[in-house]
């Protein structure tokens, strides 16, 4: 490809749907700029499309490159005219949250952006990125997959979460050396902002006339639904997406916190006290715009 990407990576946890619903609700304005726009509909998203197949873990070398062309038919059906940039929204690129509970942090990380580098070949890359305190995104995973699978009580889990293998620096360092950007803005989620500002920060001429979306999307469920669900899933049942959404609207106003997924203060403390340094590393990695 020989265009112009931009392309917001998340991370997971950080608004990325409510991104993508803003990127739906600019799109006759992105397109009038002359930009195509791609993003999954995983929660729902109108005009969600992007379906990215990329490697995990299992997958060997030999594997990468035909990952990698699938990859960029994908893309460049998006955005089939080379005089149009692309805009894409896929926080799965680094990979799935669910490696968090075996405390690997992206496993499959070098491979997957390896191959969407190969994929969009000499595309010119500006990359954003949002970088969420380990204590919160942990816990927003451990909620978020709860809402449809069963899960193990979050104690078990919590020495995996203390003893994650690696970080946020070790992540966007090799995001920075693997996709080669020529722009990367990296901030944390606290000041991540509104979708729409968030959306500024990754194309600085976006007109003023850019909305902000009329609603969120992807918001946690309270503990009492999801003790709820859980109640379903650990007796063998399966809900389809409609069922287990109605439990989490007929458990919304129940915001009593019952204990569903929670730190220590002490292991509270460590993961931000790690947070903390790990920022200061970021901040400290050259070819980056740290926020």
């Amino acid at each position: 490809m020989n265009k112009r990407i931009y392309l917001h990576a998340g991370a997971h946890r950080t608004g990325s749907s409510s991104f993508q619903m803003c990127l739906y609700a600019n799109r006759d304005l992105l397109g009038s700029m002359g930009l195509d726009v791609a993003y999954p509909g995983r929660d729902g998203v109108p005009g969600g499309r992007l379906k990215l197949r990329l490697p995990g873990p299992r997958h060997g070398p030999r594997r990468l490159g035909p990952f990698a062309q699938a990859a960029h038919e994908v893309l460049a059906q998006a955005s089939p005219d080379e005089t149009r940039g692309l805009l894409v929204s896929e926080e799965n690129l680094p990979g799935r949250m669910f490696h968090f509970y075996e405390g690997q942090f992206f496993p499959a990380s070098r491979k997957r952006l390896s191959v969407f580098r190969q994929a969009i070949g000499a595309a010119e890359l500006h990359v954003i990125y949002v970088l969420r305190a380990y204590d919160e995104l942990y816990t927003s995973a451990y909620r978020k997959r709860a809402e449809d699978n069963a899960v193990v009580g979050f104690d078990a889990l919590v020495p995996q979460f203390l003893n994650m293998d690696r970080g946020w620096p070790e992540l966007v360092a090799e995001m920075r050396d693997i996709l080669g950007p020529a722009r990367f803005t990296v901030l944390p989620y606290e000041r991540r902002g509104q979708s729409r500002e968030l959306l500024t920060k990754l194309l600085p001429d976006l007109p003023l006339s850019a909305v902000e979306p009329d609603r969120l999307l992807n918001l946690s469920a309270t503990d009492a639904a999801l003790e709820a669900l859980q109640s379903h899933y650990h007796k063998g049942e399966t809900l389809e997406r409609a069922d287990w959404q109605e439990i989490v609207r007929t458990h919304a106003d129940d915001r009593a916190s019952r204990g569903f997924a929670e730190f220590s203060e002490a292991d509270r403390r460590s993961l931000k006290d790690r947070y903390q340094a790990d920022l200061d590393r970021v901040a400290g990695l050259e070819g980056i715009t740290f926020l």
